[in-house]
């Protein structure tokens, strides 16, 4: 599954970053850990802010971002606009990076990447998936899923769509298809 490293124009070398988002329990966290699987870095913003809010880490964030914080708490969007800038991919030499947004569309981060990875499924196949966690009730999903971007409005504007309905061996094939349409991509983000 290993992509053939590109260059630009000038001869550096240039990384397509890949915004992963996916309405809930479609299955994103899965193929996130198959990009990787597949030798691709993968930032996971959401564990990363999580584990931010965790304790009293906004000084040392803003320490290290600055301008990422207001009034002494972790301001999600900011901080995710300049993690995308800063993935480690550039020094990994990896010719396509993933960043794993699950709120990408909904926070303007689309245009922070260039190309956009949308995994879904069928409505019964999330719904049950969703409803099998510990403490989710029908309406705390229905709740969640009233503060998403439907599944339907993201698969149109997505450039790749993972569907994640029947099995892991169809998600593989998928990723190996947009790794190599990737590397092939100009870059966009802004």
């Amino acid at each position: 599954m290993n992509a053939i490293p590109v260059t630009a124009e000038n001869g550096d070398a240039k990384v397509i970053i890949l915004g992963l988002t996916g309405s809930i329990g479609m299955g994103k966290s899965t193929t996130a850990k198959l990009f990787a699987e597949a030798g691709v870095p993968v930032y996971d913003a959401d564990a990363a802010v999580h584990k931010i809010y965790e304790g009293e880490a906004a000084p040392a964030v803003e320490a290290a971002f600055p301008g990422t914080t207001v009034g002494g708490k972790v301001d999600r969007n900011k901080l995710s606009a300049r993690v995308v800038h800063e993935v480690d991919a550039e020094r990994s030499g990896a010719p396509v990076a993933v960043v794993d947004v699950p709120l990408l569309y909904e926070t303007g981060g689309e245009k922070r990447v260039d190309a956009v990875v949308v995994v879904t499924t069928t409505p019964e196949i999330q719904r049950e998936r969703i409803l099998a966690r510990d403490n989710m009730t029908v309406e705390k999903l229905d709740a969640i899923l009233a503060r998403q971007l439907s599944d339907a409005e993201k698969r149109k504007r997505a450039d790749f769509v993972v569907d994640t309905s029947d099995g892991l061996d169809p998600v593989r094939a998928r990723i190996r298809d947009i790794l190599e349409q990737a590397v092939k991509m100009p870059q966009r983000r802004t």
